[in-house]
């Protein structure tokens, strides 16, 4: 499910499936791809002097509410809780960059790298942990790769 959020969009992963660690590592992949198309995009694009896009994302994994919305023109939507929290992980995040709840970080941990941020005010949430994705233990692609593109 992608839809927008005000100028962000959203993607939601692994609705319905029964292998939800496969899924947030897929997501997370997905995610480093994602930064790495628009690292080399955003070089290309500056040594010709062209405008180009950044991006920051945001992950959090949790139980949603979905279901279809409207009277004349439906739609399929999600929302909840989880929806606000990875919300708040793409405004809270830096471009460039991949950040994620404790919760998350704590399903993937053995196979991310990652750098812990500390604890972050989140509005109507209080205190939460947050990381910053480098990359992926498995790959040997870090963060520093994303620097040579």
């Amino acid at each position: 499910k992608i839809k927008t959020i005000g100028d962000a969009y959203m993607c939601a992963g692994g609705l319905g499936s029964e292998n939800p660690l496969k899924d947030v590592m897929n997501i997370t992949k997905a995610a480093l791809d994602m930064q790495i198309f628009l690292t080399a995009l955003a070089y290309e694009r500056a040594e010709k002097g062209l405008p180009y896009f950044d991006a920051r994302i945001g992950i959090h994994t949790g139980p949603i509410v979905a279901g279809v919305v409207g009277s004349k023109k439906f739609a399929y939507d999600i929302w909840g809780d989880t929806v606000n929290i990875a919300s708040r992980m793409e405004t809270a995040g830096e471009v460039g960059k991949i950040n994620v709840s404790a919760t998350t970080y704590d399903l993937i941990r053995q196979d991310v790298i990652a750098t812990y941020r500390g604890e972050f005010e989140i509005k109507n949430r209080g205190l939460i942990e947050m990381y910053f994705i480098n990359g992926l233990k498995d790959t040997g692609f870090m963060e520093a790769e994303l620097q040579k593109v």
